[in-house]
């Protein structure tokens, strides 16, 4: 798969292949904290307190996100669902 591939405009069935295809070219590393996507987040990330009333229900359902650029709806790589969730909330990412 050629990465990055848009957000937007891709089918879950694509997204998820997109996040598989991250995981793989990352080593298994968020490209946020560089943590291991298997385990918890860098603990200075969690210390991060996250407002879990700004996100969907489901937000934190699946540990690993498919992270993208909200101004180009372009990919950058994958990432906790927490990392993902601090970007957000702090960083508008």
């Amino acid at each position: 798969m050629n990465l990055p591939i848009n957000y937007k405009n891709a089918s879950q069935l694509e997204r998820k292949a997109a996040r598989a295809e991250y995981i793989k070219v990352q080593n298994g590393r968020c490209c946020h904290c560089g943590g291991d996507l298997n385990q918890k987040p860098d603990p200075q990330i969690l210390e991060m307190k996250v407002d879990r009333t700004l996100f969907p229900p489901n937000f934190f359902k699946n540990p690993i996100h498919l992270h993208h650029s909200h101004e180009t709806d372009m990919t950058i790589g994958a990432v906790h669902a927490y990392c993902n969730a601090v970007l957000w909330q702090y960083f508008g990412e």
